[in-house]
Parts: structure tokens; C-alpha cells; sequence
């Protein structure tokens, strides 16, 4: 691994020529010359690779065995001095059995061969007819080239300074039963899984077996790195594509092009740290009583250093790119809040919602999922008491906003003005109103929150919280102000995604008066308006002038929560991510504000209202994130410091 945690896997589909040996092994040598020059650290290649995967009853020709392994031992003596693991297949003579088999190269030696499970004998496969299962063998040694080689299906590979970081092979058939070896490898520890295929071509057969590798890929929580047979097999029957795929956790990082008439190469940046970390937290894919029994084979480290990734680092983590998955992701979080309010309120029996309107972001969310869950209530939306509370920051443009936006949405409007019950209250503690700290802005704030907590109590209703999950990640809220609620809709939906989910709504089922008013809320710089307005009137107070962007924010806050990633680790990634962007001092500056700030606000996380959960993380303290209040930031500021 390089000093981040990624490891470069490729998968190929060298040119061949059905029973050709001695082709075929310089086409392989070819493909993992390339492969090292591109520093590559795993290189699987198709099944059979060496004899080719469709020659049928020439398999039991002494000739083609003979040299398959003779092909073997050139292959394995052309990688003395790499590090590269390589993998390639082959059929193996046993005692009298043949055997489909992958052979795992590095530096000159062969580590390991391991025996294909499953021998698929159906529709257009006969393999049975030539080979048997890995059940069937009854050595756990063979002798190649005068060296003594582990061979079974009970083999998983271990990195010899790091047995955390483990590699397991499976061979085509083996992935499409109902109960994977590669399933029983995930538990015993392999992080990388890869398959020797030869899976042919046919209509409607390529997306399938892309699904069933993302799928596999997330059930083992791994990476899953399949390369299969091209065209040069022989067509008497069959077309072979030479599909290559690899996935990372269920998600598909690339595969190549089909139907290429040379040899194919496909390569990816696997966050093999990021896999193990994110395995701490999931318990019940690991094996307990009944796992199976591996024999550990040792492969070499390969350090290495890269000055780029073969890997989109996404800026936006919570936010698709392609428009389509956004939208749909946009819809399926709106739906998630408003299910999650309806069923809250259906179980309080508390039909009114009460919900303060500011004329920002989240407020306008969180109102936008009341109306629609007066709707599947089949309640008026006059049932909902919208607040608006203008205080000492208040703007033109933002009161102008939520005054238009209660009416137009047909809620109950009411409006208190909190700047002369905010005056009173700094004489009753003492406070000078021209001092503008955050005595100042917290006493609105809690004014506001107590408005309306009293009037749910007045009117039997149900106080609706605004604060998102990014304010709750850096603790920008007064604690029991906005920070409070009956039930927080948004608790577990991040700043960058807000803006497209109103988007979204605006233009799928707003009408034209509430999406201009939303095309407007959605431009507007987020501020809590709890300092006095310019002269002009205008905002003067910027969340992000103080903390940094919420979009840098957002990113660390996925990769410290999902990832586990270290400070160091995270502050690379960033400049990858928003390179041209932002520079390495900004998001430097910006990490130590997040850690800080995470760190010493988990006591407003410690006592959340309930919400719902819309995406993979939460900062919940009954789910996602549970943390001390009182732990010490000391070990990742330092090591921000170190940098």
C-alpha cells in the first residue's frame, strides 16, 4: 500500500490464440510488463488464461498440459524482481485429475495455486466433463519447477507486514452460486477478492454480471476485481467479450470496453484503509464459530508512491454527480423526512406542526416536508403554525422570503417580532445590547425556540426542527436554542445537498409562485442573521466567512464518519478533490477548524431531538456516532500539525 492506504488493482484480457501456450504466455508476460511500468501491485488475468478457456477435450492432451506448465514457469521466472502479485490460470494433471486452477505470482515465485470450487456442467458449459472440483483434491502441495507449491480452495494471501491486508481468489462459477467462496473469504479477512473468469457474451448477460460484483463487492464489504476471456477464444459456440469490472463496497469503480480485438487493461485505486476501517464497524459479515479454515500465505509489501490516484476523489460525497441519480436521490430523502414526520405525528396524535421560518435553507426543508406530510395526512397545510421571528439580523430579503413563502404554501401565519423581548432580557442579565458576542446572538436564538415551544403547548402541537447535519457536525447552533425540537426533520441531511433538494422540489412539484420564491432562497448566502444587517441592508454575517465552506466541511465529515480516515489522509484527498479550488493552507486551516469543533461540540450531539436517518451517515448519538463530550482532539490536531 502507498502511505495513504491505496492499492492499485488491475484486471486484463491479454490477446490469445485457443491452445497456442507459447502465444499466449508472451502476451501475458506483455500485459504484466505494462502493468508494472503503471504500478500496478495486483494483476489478475482471465481463466485458462494460458492455455485458453475453450479447448474443450484438448485439455486431456499431454501436449497442452505440458505446456501450460511450462508457460507457467516462464511467466513466473519473467517476474523476478516485481513485486506485483500476479494471477493467472491454468489447468493442472493431479494424480490423474485435471484441475482448473490460478496461479499467484510474485517476484519470481509462485505463492499459491488455488483450485476452482464450482464446475458448472449446464446450458453452455461442460466444463465437468474435463475437470473436477476443488473438493476433489487430495494434496495441499504440489512440485513445479522443483519447488514445492500450496494448491487447494483453502488458500487466502496475507501481506507480510500487515495480516489485516488480505487477498482472496475465486474462478468464474465460483461467484454466480447462491453461496460464494468469496463470501467465506471476506469473513476470514481478505479485503481484496479477485476472479479468473471466462464468461461468454450474450444479450442482457454483461449487466448482470456487473450487478452481481457490485452486489458481491458490498455483501464482503471489498473490492472485487474481475477479468475475463476476450475474443480470442473460439467461436465455434460462444462469443467471449472480454468483460473487465471492478467494484468497490457495491459501488462500480470501471470496467473496459467489450468485443476489443487486442489486449485490455483496466486499473483502479483501491482505499484499502478506508475498506478495513469501515469492516470495524460492521460486525456480522465476520465469520464466528463456523468459518472456515484457510491456510495463510505470505506475500511481500510492496511500498510505493504515487503523486495521483487512478480514483475520482468526489467533492460532493452526499451529492451525485449524473443528474438523474441526484434527482432520484433528492426525491428519496424528501420522501424519508416527510414518512418519518408522519408517523411521528400519527403517534403523538399532535396534528398541528410548528415550525419557525427564517427565509434560509433549512427552514424552508423543513417546512417543504411538513406540507407534504399534511398532505399524506390529508390534513390542510392551514393546520401548520409558520413563525417567523425577525430579530436584531433580520434582512429585507430574507423576511421577505419566509413571509411569502408561509402564505404561499396556504400555513398559518404568524410573525413575532423578538428584538424588544431580546432587549429586556439583556437588562435582565445584564447585558450591554451593543456588545455583539455570543451572549448577543444565543439570546435570540433561544428566544426563538422558546416562542415556540410555548406555542405547541398552546396550541397541542409539535415543535418541527431545521438544524442540519453539517451545523450539528461543527456545532454551529445554540445549544437548547435552535439546537432543540420536537421532532428535526433534517438532523441527518448535509448543507451541500439542501440546495439540490429544494431544486428539485422547485421543479417537480412546486407551482410557479413558490419556485421563484424558492429560486431565490436557494441563492441567498447562509447566514444565521444574528448580527446587525449592512448599511445597505444586506447580510453581514456569513456562516462561511467564519468557518470555512460547507462543501469542505461536508467532505471531511464523510471521510472522518464513514471512512475513519486520518487528518493526514483526509487533507490529501481534499486537495485532490478540490484542486483549482481551494488551496492546501485553506483546507489545512479549514481541517483544524473541524476537528476542533467536532470535537468540543459533541455535547450538543449528545442529547439530538429524534430524526430520521436519509444517508449512509448520521450523527445520531442512538445510531451512527457515539462519542465522549469530553474526548481530547490532541492526537489529530497534532498530526494536522505534524504536516
Amino acid at each position: 500500500m502507498d502511505q495513504y492506504g491505496f492499492v492499485r488493482v488491475a484486471a486484463a484480457s491479454p490477446e490469445m490464440r485457443v491452445g497456442d501456450c507459447e502465444f499466449n504466455k508472451k502476451r501475458i508476460i506483455e500485459i504484466i510488463q505494462r502493468a508494472d511500468q503503471q504500478q500496478v501491485e495486483f494483476l489478475v488475468l482471465p481463466e485458462l488464461c494460458i492455455t485458453g478457456y475453450t479447448c474443450a477435450d484438448l485439455f486431456r492432451q499431454t501436449v497442452l498440459q505440458e505446456g501450460a506448465v511450462k508457460a507457467l514457469q516462464e511467466i513466473t521466472d519473467k517476474t523476478q524482481g516485481s513485486l506485483m502479485v500476479v494471477m493467472v490460470g491454468l489447468p493442472l494433471n493431479i494424480r490423474g485429475r485435471l484441475f482448473n486452477c490460478a496461479a499467484v505470482i510474485q517476484d519470481g515465485k509462485l505463492l499459491g495455486i488455488v483450485t476452482k470450487t464450482h464446475i458448472p456442467g449446464y446450458n453452455e458449459f461442460s466444463e465437468h466433463r474435463w475437470f473436477s472440483g476443488g473438493e476433489f483434491l487430495d494434496i495441499q502441495e504440489i512440485r513445479i519447477g522443483g519447488e514445492t507449491v500450496p494448491i487447494g480452495n483453502d488458500l487466502i494471501f496475507a501481506c507480510e507486514n500487515n495480516e489485516n491486508f488480505c487477498m482472496g481468489i475465486e474462478i468464474c462459477e465460483d461467484l454466480w452460486v447462491p453461496v460464494p467462496p468469496s463470501g467465506f473469504l471476506a469473513q476470514a479477512g481478505a479485503v481484496l477478492l479477485f476472479n479468473l473468469s471466462a464468461s461468454n457474451e450474450r444479450v442482457g448477460k454483461a449487466a448482470y454480471r456487473t450487478s452481481l460484483i457490485e452486489n458481491q463487492s458490498a455483501r464482503c464489504v471489498a473490492a472485487y476485481v474481475y477479468s475475463s476471456s476476450n475474443i480470442g477464444e473460439s467461436t465455434t459456440d460462444l462469443v467471449f467479450g472480454g468483460h473487465n469490472i471492478i467494484a468497490e463496497n457495491g459501488m462500480l469503480a470501471v470496467q473496459s470496453e467489450r468485443f476489443l480485438n487486442s489486449s485490455d487493461m483496466i486499473s483502479y485505486d483501491i482505499d484499502v484503509t478506508g475498506l478495513l476501517s469501515y469492516r470495524t464497524n460492521i460486525g456480522t459479515y465476520r465469520a464466528g464459530q463456523n468459518a472456515h479454515h484457510y491456510r495463510k500465505i505470505i506475500f511481500k509489501a510492496n511500498p510505493v508512491k504515487r503523486h495521483a490516484l487512478q480514483r475520482l476523489i468526489e467533492k460532493h460525497p452526499f451529492v451525485p454527480d449524473n443528474k438523474g441519480q441526484r434527482d432520484e436521490r433528492c426525491c428519496e430523502v424528501l420522501s424519508i423526512q416527510t414518512s418519518g414526520l408522519v408517523t411521528r405525528m400519527r403517534h403523538t396524535g399532535l396534528m398541528r406542526p410548528v415550525i419557525g421560518i427564517s427565509g434560509g435553507l433549512d427552514s424552508t426543508l423543513a417546512l417543504i416536508v411538513t406540507v407534504r406530510a399534511m398532505q399524506q395526512l390529508g390534513l390542510s397545510s392551514r393546520k401548520i403554525l409558520a413563525v417567523t421571528m425577525p430579530g436584531f439580523g433580520t434582512t429585507g430579503r430574507t423576511y421577505k422570503n419566509a413571509v411569502e413563502l408561509i402564505k404561499a404554501f396556504g400555513a398559518e401565519f404568524i410573525e413575532i417580532d423578538i428584538r424588544q423581548s431580546c432587549l429586556q432580557h439583556f437588562r435582565d442579565i445584564g447585558h450591554d445590547p451593543d456588545v455583539h458576542d455570543t451572549t448577543y446572538e444565543n439570546v435570540q436564538a433561544r428566544e426563538r425556540t422558546q416562542i415556540l415551544m410555548d406555542l405547541a403547548n398552546k396550541h397541542d402541537g409539535l415543535v418541527i426542527g431545521t438544524g442540519d447535519m453539517s451545523e450539528l457536525a461543527l456545532g454551529w447552533c445554540t445549544y437548547n436554542g435552535d439546537h432543540m425540537s420536537m421532532y428535526s426533520v433534517n438532523s441527518s441531511v448535509p448543507k451541500t445537498l439542501i440546495r439540490y433538494i429544494l431544486q428539485w422540489y422547485a421543479d417537480n412539484e412546486a407551482d410557479g409562485n413558490i419556485k421563484s420564491i424558492l429560486q431565490d432562497i436557494i441563492d441567498t448566502p447562509i447566514s444565521p442573521e444574528l448580527l446587525p444587517p449592512s448599511e445597505s441592508g444586506k447580510i453581514s454575517q456569513k456562516t462561511e466567512d467564519v468557518l470555512g465552506s460547507y462543501e469542505a466541511h461536508d467532505f471531511f465529515l464523510y471521510h472522518v464518519v464513514r471512512w475513519g480516515a486520518s487528518p493526514a489522509k483526509i487533507l490529501w484527498l481534499a486537495q485532490q478533490a478540490f484542486s483549482g479550488t481551494y488551496s492546501r493552507d485553506q483546507l489545512l486551516a479549514w481541517l483544524k477548524v473541524f476537528y476542533k469543533r467536532f470535537f468540543t461540540q459533541q455535547f450538543k450531539r449528545s442529547c439530538l431531538p429524534d430524526g430520521p436517518k436519509v444517508g449512509s451517515i448520521s450523527l445520531s448519538p442512538r445510531g451512527d456516532w457515539r462519542m465522549p463530550s469530553d474526548a481530547s482532539s490532541y492526537l489529530w490536531l497534532k498530526e494536522l500539525e505534524d504536516l
